[in-house]
């Protein structure tokens, strides 16, 4: 491709309202281009690299086994009825009504196309099993979308629904696009992390998410160096201290601390670390009010809360809920003398603890000193209730755990019969008896890939691609391509020689200085870069430079397609 008969649109400056790093580069690089909020145009530049990424999910999925097929965007209403999740889903939904008052939405996600594609079809086990994906746009309506394609409204998403006559042949499925999986984000050459997840909105019994690691990524991961564990912190075990609780060497003692409602301000005032601190939350279920105790140092995880039988689904007390079961308003609350029938969950290293700290009920107080069964009863529960932190055991006993941000890109789910009994999409098994079908489903962000790439890839200069899913492997850099005859001459031979053997190659033929032309092509991430000049070329030299490295190699012109050739097959 030459530039001349390409679209570069390039910015020096990203708009002010760009947030992070690959949002400000998307634009600058002119991949994208707003139109309004969460919605862009992907331009010539920026639509080069999501379709090598669509390549790439394409060659893969179809290798599986998996067979492609388009959904409409636009699904009526009633198959989100039937599953209940047009009430369910939320705002995010996008509903509206035809000219004949009909109601449509715009698919987010579609297990409910599929399911009816699916009960229509498949009437027999001899039909099954079957994957069937798609790669198509969506919309969600964020609240706020922000941070460009990282959390827009239309994104594009390969969506993947398989059926099958047993849990065993849905779990040879599910491996399987775990291991598909692994060989896309390997082919894109991210660096990623496959963790065990929440099941959110979707549904089903188990899932995992593929997270590209980076510094800005969204979600917190937990996993150990030193084996095959990770998973998200929302998800990751708090194993119980592998000590038990010590014997109390204090007595409890009430102590003023005025306006210290925090622990860590507790634990500064009173010169203790913030680890002998117990933390007391309130929270309701129906009208049975609870407390849950956390480690001053750690954090509720409220999706493992929100699982508990005995509290799904809760809420946080009110001021006026916690005055009237404690007798205290929050900042001050926690287990001491509290009413036999307002419940204690406490975290399994809470139950562990020995002479901790925790408040006393009364404004402006804190005890210390507290202990277990001495001065308070023993918890009605103790479960895993927090979040893990750098350093805790490993689940599986192979070593701590460490933590990392990732920015999640592929989610696999295994669905089970939610939507195939909803929806009544049966068959008939071996011995001729209805049964619902097993269903797994397995999503990329495609346009999010683009984005976490350039997250986990970038420096001040601009994009780093990784060559695979880079607009253009090679651009060739001629300085005075339309004032030298050498050069331009020695420019389009390369050009050629490169084109015809299969190199994406970009001749940047345009009448910029030599200044303008190498930022630009930083700017983009192309992998590598050709410079040629008449100094260089009386030498009969070109320089060859790669977009991760600051410093240039000379090349001898006669060998410079050769080179960049064995090292693209390398």
């Amino acid at each position: 491709m030459r530039a001349t008969q390409f679209f570069l649109a390039t910015l020096k400056e990203a708009p002010a309202d760009a947030e992070i790093v690959s949002h400000k580069l998307m634009l600058r690089a002119g991949l994208i281009k707003r139109v309004a909020g969460g919605i862009y145009t992907w331009m010539p530049l920026g639509l080069r690299i999501l379709r090598k990424v669509e390549n790439i999910i394409r060659e893969e999925m179809d290798r599986a086994g998996a067979i492609e097929l388009l959904m409409p965007a636009v699904v009526p209403a009633e198959l989100w009825q039937e599953t209940s999740r047009w009430e369910m889903y939320g705002p995010e939904l996008l509903r509206f009504k035809d000219r004949h008052q009909r109601d449509f939405v715009i698919g987010p996600t579609h297990e409910e196309v599929i399911t009816d594609v699916a009960r229509r079809e498949i009437k027999s086990y001899r039909q099954l099993p079957l994957h069937l994906y798609q790669i198509q746009t969506k919309f969600r309506d964020e609240i706020r979308p922000r941070f460009g394609v990282m959390r827009g409204r239309e994104f594009l998403m390969k969506d993947g629904y398989s059926f099958h006559a047993s849990y065993e042949d849905l779990q040879r499925e599910y491996q399987n696009m775990h291991d598909t999986y692994t060989r896309i984000f390997t082919r894109l050459g991210l660096s990623f992390r496959a963790v065990a997840a929440d099941t959110g909105s979707i549904g089903g019994t188990g899932s995992h998410e593929f997270h590209v690691l980076a510094d800005s990524g969204e979600d917190a991961i937990a996993f150990c160096p030193s084996s095959n564990y990770a998973a998200n912190v929302e998800l990751a075990e708090g194993v119980a201290p592998a000590l038990p609780r010590k014997d109390h060497s204090e007595q409890m003692k009430r102590v003023a601390t005025p306006d210290k409602t925090r622990c860590e301000d507790v634990a500064e005032f009173l010169g203790l670390p913030l680890t002998k601190t117990v933390k007391a939350i309130a929270v309701m279920h129906n009208e049975q009010f609870f407390l849950l105790l956390v480690r001053g140092d750690h954090t509720l995880n409220e999706i493992k809360t929100s699982k508990l039988p005995f509290l799904n689904p809760f809420r946080f007390a009110s001021d006026d809920e916690v005055e009237r079961f404690l007798g205290c308003r929050p900042g001050y609350i926690g287990p001491v003398g509290i009413a036999h029938d307002v419940q204690i969950i406490a975290d399994r290293t809470v139950a562990q603890m020995s002479d901790f700290v925790c408040g006393a009920n009364e404004a402006g107080f804190h005890l210390t000193g507290v202990n277990w069964d001495r001065d308070l009863r023993e918890p009605n529960y103790v479960i895993d209730i927090r979040n893990v932190v750098e350093g805790d055991p490993s689940p599986d006993g192979m070593g701590p755990l460490s933590i990392c941000r990732g920015i999640e890109v592929g989610h696999i789910f295994q669905l089970r019969t939610k939507y195939s009994e909803a929806m009544r999409a049966s068959f008939l098994d071996e011995s001729g008896q209805p049964r619902a079908m097993e269903m797994g489903c397995y999503g990329i962000g495609v346009t999010r890939i683009v984005g976490a790439a350039i997250e986990q890839n970038h420096d001040d200069r601009g994009i780093i691609f990784p060559r695979a899913i880079a607009p253009f492997e090679v651009a060739i850099a001629p300085i005075g391509y339309g004032k030298s005859q050498p050069v331009q001459n020695a420019a389009n031979t390369l050009y050629s020689e490169l084109k015809a053997s299969g190199v994406d190659v970009l001749l940047d033929d345009r009448d910029e200085r030599p200044g303008v032309m190498f930022a630009d092509l930083e700017l983009v991430g192309i992998p590598h870069r050709i410079t040629i000049g008449e100094r260089g070329l009386k030498e009969g030299m070109v320089e060859y430079q790669e977009r991760c490295n600051t410093a240039s190699v000379k090349i001898p012109l006669a060998h410079i397609g050769a080179y960049v050739r064995e090292l693209l097959g390398a």
